[in-house]
Order: C-alpha cells, then structure tokens, then sequence
C-alpha cells in the first residue's frame, strides 16, 4: 500500500507524526487532498480541518487556525500558527466565544473589531467542524 510520511507542528510542539495513504488541507484557495507520491506543493494554510487518513484506515481530525504546509512526494509538512486535535477542542468555550464575536459584529462598533470578530468568529466555526466531524465519524 502507498502511504506518504506526515508531520503537523504547531509552536506548541508536535501533534502527529506518522503514515496517511490520504491528506485533506485547507490551503488558501480551497481544500486540497494530498495522495502519496503527489507534486511538490507549498502554500498557506487558512482555519480550518486537517484529516489524516492512516493506513489502518483510522482518521484523524486536526484544527489548524493557519500557517503552511509543504508537500514533497513521500513527506507532508504542516507547521501550524495554532494546531489541536479535534477531540481537544473545548466545545462551551468555543460555543462562548462565536456568541461573543457574533455579538460584536451585530454591535458593528469599529472597523477593526468587526474584522477581529470576522477572524475570530472563522476560526470557532472551524473548530467546532472540526469537533462536529469527529463526532460523526465516532459513530461509524
């Protein structure tokens, strides 16, 4: 079976190391789906789920509030602004703070806050997808 190395890091440190037979990013112009012995590839990353799917026929759901990825034809690297495992992400903070962004751009205050909240507001919804899909694939 092919299967392409894959490292994500994030400042924080490492949050997985190991084989996928099938990478999905959220690069800037849309989801890109990464296959082993795929083209080299390098470019940035906005919010959102990184799946890695392992040869065992796991998969694993990451939240990635940017940074880059680099695609070589056996290896992936992820490096992170912020990375966290989807089953680490705290639901009632995230629920909080999509209220209190959603507040913000209701209020419509300064130019800065709302783009802040626009930010912030991608970010939460990204994290709760995150957490949403692997939920869903629990179940399975």
């Amino acid at each position: 079976m092919n299967k392409i190395e894959v490292n994500i890091v994030s400042a924080e440190g490492e949050i997985f190391s190991g084989y996928a037979t099938m990478v999905f990013a959220p690069a800037q112009m849309g989801e890109i789906g990464i296959a082993p012995r795929h083209a080299p590839l390098l470019t940035c990353l906005k919010p959102g789920e990184v799946r890695v799917q392992t040869p065992d026929g796991e998969e694993h759901f990451f939240y990635v509030s940017g940074g880059s990825i680099e695609v070589q034809p056996h290896l992936v690297t992820i490096l992170a602004d912020t990375a966290l495992r989807a089953k680490d992400i705290d639901e009632a903070a995230a629920l909080e703070a999509k209220q209190k962004a959603e507040e913000t751009l209701a209020n419509q205050e300064g130019e800065f806050d709302i783009a802040h909240a626009r930010a912030e507001l991608a970010q939460i919804q990204a994290q709760l997808k995150s957490l949403a899909r692997l939920r869903k694939s629990a179940k399975r």
